[in-house]
């Protein structure tokens, strides 16, 4: 951007000339900004996606893993002298072993769960209070009249009694809560 009192002639522009530049130096932010946006976004998400890529990588290699070191202590187990069967075995129990007590540890985190009574109170609240709260009364347009009645006529007085009515009562149950 350059500064706007070093420009030769400055003073001899209008108001109209001045509110211009100062529009079109604000587009040219304004753009410069989202451009800067995007780029940072696509920055970002390149990171993201390099990150999820690798985890995913890392993930499977474990579970890749799994089968082969499960296969090396049931092969540790019977080089103690225990038969290879016997080994797979314990190996085995020790999976299912540990998958009941995660289980059980799941298990109890689940029954803690709660569902969220302060925001089921709080709509249980507010639904009562606008129950008895009807929208302002809109004068009715037909297909062959375009204004709404009179300030006189009766079915207009009603309505502003009905409305009048209404807020108080809002007021009311505002007041209330």
């Amino acid at each position: 951007m350059s500064d706007p009192g070093n420009n030769a002639g400055s003073a001899d522009r209008s108001l109209g000339q001045l509110v211009a530049a100062a529009t079109a130096e604000m587009s040219a932010l304004v753009h410069d900004e989202i451009a800067l946006a995007k780029a940072e976004v696509r920055q970002d998400v390149k990171r993201g996606v390099t990150g999820s890529v690798a985890f995913i990588i890392a993930g499977v290699l474990v579970l890749f893993a799994i089968p082969v070191l499960s296969f090396a202590a049931a092969y540790g187990i019977h080089y103690l002298g225990l038969g290879l069967a016997v080994s797979f075995t314990i190996v085995g129990a020790a999976f299912i072993l540990l998958g009941v007590l995660l289980a059980l540890f799941a298990i109890a985190k689940l029954k803690k769960v709660k569902p969220p009574e302060k925001s089921i109170a709080s709509a249980k609240q507010t639904a009562a209070v606008l129950q008895g709260v009807k929208p302002h009364p809109r004068p009715a347009v037909t297909a062959g009249a375009s204004r709404p009645a009179a300030v006189g006529s009766r079915p207009a007085e009603k309505a502003l009694e009905k409305s009048s009515v209404q807020d108080k009562a809002s007021a009311v149950a505002r007041s209330s809560t």
